[in-house]
C-alpha cells in the first residue's frame, strides 16, 4: 500500500508518557485536517489522554502497540504515512519499530539523544529503508533540532552570499531554563551503561564522527572535544567577556550534525569543525564556574561510561523519577532557551544564527519541535530533500523546517557579522 492510500497521516507512538501527551496536545493545536491516531500499550490510558484533548481530537482513533510485540508495531506502522515515537529509552525499546517502519516504507520521528541506538539504527535498517523508501529521523526535538537547523540556517545563508564552506562553527547555549523527566534520565544512564558494558560502544562514543556514513572519508581534524570550555572571544568578537562550560548534550548533537554534512554530501565544507559550549556568563566568577563545569561532566562521563554497568539496574531505577514525570505546567511554561551558533567561513565572513523558544526545552519546546517534524514529513513532500533511510532533521527536512518555524513560534534567524 502507497503512503497516499494509508488510513492515517500520523500515528503518535507513545502518547501516554509525560512526552507524548505534550506532543498529542500540540497536535490537537496545530494539526489542523490531518488524520491522527494515538497508539500505546493500554486503551483505557490513550482514552483518557483523548479526552483530554479537546475537541479536536474527539474522533482521534486509538491503536494497541506494544514494543515487545513486534507484530502490533508492524500492523500499527502499515497504517501510516508517518510514525512519531516518544518512547524510550529508545536503546531498550526502539529497534522494533524502527524495523516496522523500514519495512513498510513509513516515515519516523523520535526524541532520542542516544548515540549507540542511532548507530544500531544505521547499521541494521539504512539500506532497508532507502529501498523501501522510508525516512528514520532521529533526535526531532531540542536534541538536536536547534544544533542541526543552525547550522543548517548558516550554510543556506553563506551560499546565498557566496561566502564559502563553513569553518569553525560552535553553537553556545545563551540562555536555558526547564525541568528533567523521569524518561530523560532513563535515556542517560542507558547511555552510561550502554558504554560501559561495551568497550567498542565506548570507543565509539568517542569518536566525532560515530554517526558518520563512512568513517574513511571524514578528515582528521583533531579529537573536537565534545565537554570543552573556552573563552567566548575565542568563538566570536561578540562574546568577548565571557566564559562557557561543557553542555551536557553536545556529545548527541555533535554527531548528529556532522552526520547531516555528510549525508547532504559535504555542503558545509569538508573542513568543517563543530562544537557546543554553554556560557555560565562574564562576572568575576565565570571563569571558575566554567573549568568546574567542564571537569565535574567530564568525570561523571568517563566514570559513568566505565563503571556504570556494575550498578544494580533496579537500585538505579529507585533513586531516579519514574518515567511519566516531568516538570509541573507552570515550570514547563516560564521554561525557556536561547542558542547562538557561530561560524567564520572560508572566505572569512563571519555569521550567527539565533534559534529561540518559550517553554520548557526537554518537554513543551519539543514537543513542539516533535511535532512540526511529524506534520512536514506528513505534509511538506515537496520542501523534503530527496533522501532516504536513517536521516538526520536537517539533512530529512531542512527547508520544510525552516519555513515552518515562523508559524510555530519557534524563532530562528541568521545574519552576517562581519
Amino acid at each position: 500500500m502507497s503512503q497516499e492510500q494509508r488510513q492515517y497521516d500520523i500515528v503518535l507512538y507513545g502518547a501516554t508518557g509525560f512526552a507524548g501527551r505534550l506532543t498529542a496536545e500540540y497536535l490537537a493545536r496545530a494539526g489542523g485536517d490531518a488524520r491522527i491516531a494515538l497508539a500505546g500499550r493500554s486503551q483505557d490510558k490513550l482514552l483518557a489522554v483523548r479526552d483530554s484533548l479537546g475537541p479536536n481530537a474527539a474522533d482521534w482513533p486509538l491503536i494497541s502497540a506494544d514494543a515487545s510485540q513486534p507484530s502490533t508495531l508492524d500492523a500499527m506502522a502499515a497504517q501510516t504515512r508517518v510514525v512519531i515515537t516518544t518512547v524510550g529509552p529508545y536503546t531498550r525499546y526502539g529497534l522494533p519499530l524502527v524495523a516496522a517502519c523500514a519495512a513498510a516504507g513509513t516515515d519516523y520521528a523520535d526524541l532520542t539523544g542516544e548515540t549507540m541506538f542511532i548507530r544500531d539504527s544505521i547499521d541494521h535498517y539504512h539500506k532497508q529503508a532507502a529501498d523501501t523508501g522510508a525516512r528514520i529521523v532521529h533526535s526531532c526535538g531540542f536534541d538536536s533540532v536547534p544544533s542541526d537547523l543552525t547550522v543548517y540556517a548558516l550554510y543556506r545563508k553563506a551560499v546565498e552570499d557566496g561566502a564559502g564552506d563553513l569553518g569553525d562553527t560552535t553553537l553556545v547555549v545563551r540562555s536555558f531554563a526547564g525541568g528533567v523527566s523521569g524518561g530523560t534520565l532513563a535515556s542517560m544512564t542507558e547511555v552510561m551503561r550502554t558504554a560501559a558494558s561495551d568497550p567498542d560502544a565506548r570507543r565509539q562514543m568517542n569518536d566525532p564522527y560515530t554517526l558518520t556514513p563512512d568513517r574513511a572519508a571524514e578528515p582528521e581534524l583533531g579529537g573536537q572535544p565534545d565537554l570543552r570550555w573556552r573563552r567566548g572571544a575565542e568563538i566570536a568578537p561578540e562574546l568577548a567577556g565571557y566564559w562557557t562550560t561543557a553542555f551536557v548534550m553536545a556529545a548527541a548533537n555533535t554527531r548528529i550534525v556532522r552526520r547531516s554534512n555528510a549525508l547532504l554530501e559535504y555542503p558545509y565544507g569538508r573542513r568543517f569543525e563543530y562544537g557546543e559550549v554553554m556560557s555560565v556568563g562574564r562576572s568575576v566568577a565565570a571563569p571558575a564556574a566554567a573549568a568546574l563545569g567542564a571537569g565535574v561532566n567530564g568525570a561523571v562521563f568517563a566514570l559513568g561510561t566505565r563503571f556504570f554497568d556494575k550498578l544494580p539496574r533496579k537500585a538505579v531505577e529507585r533513586v531516579l523519577p519514574k518515567a511519566g514525570t516531568g516538570p509541573s505546567e507552570k515550570a514547563r511554561e516560564q521554561g525557556h532557551y536561547t542558542v547562538e551558533t557561530y561560524t567564520t567561513t572560508t572566505s572569512g565572513a563571519r555569521y550567527v544564527s539565533r534559534m529561540s523558544q518559550q517553554g520548557d526545552p526537554g518537554y513543551k519546546a519539543t514537543s513542539v519541535l516533535l511535532g512540526e517534524c511529524g506534520l512536514a514529513l506528513a505534509f511538506d513532500r515537496d520542501k523534503l530533500s530527496d533522501l532516504r533511510g536513517v536521516l538526520t532533521p536537517a539533512a530529512a527536512m531542512g527547508d520544510a523546517l525552516l519555513a515552518r518555524f515562523p508559524v510555530a513560534e519557534v524563532s530562528l534567524e541568521t545574519s552576517r557579522l562581519g
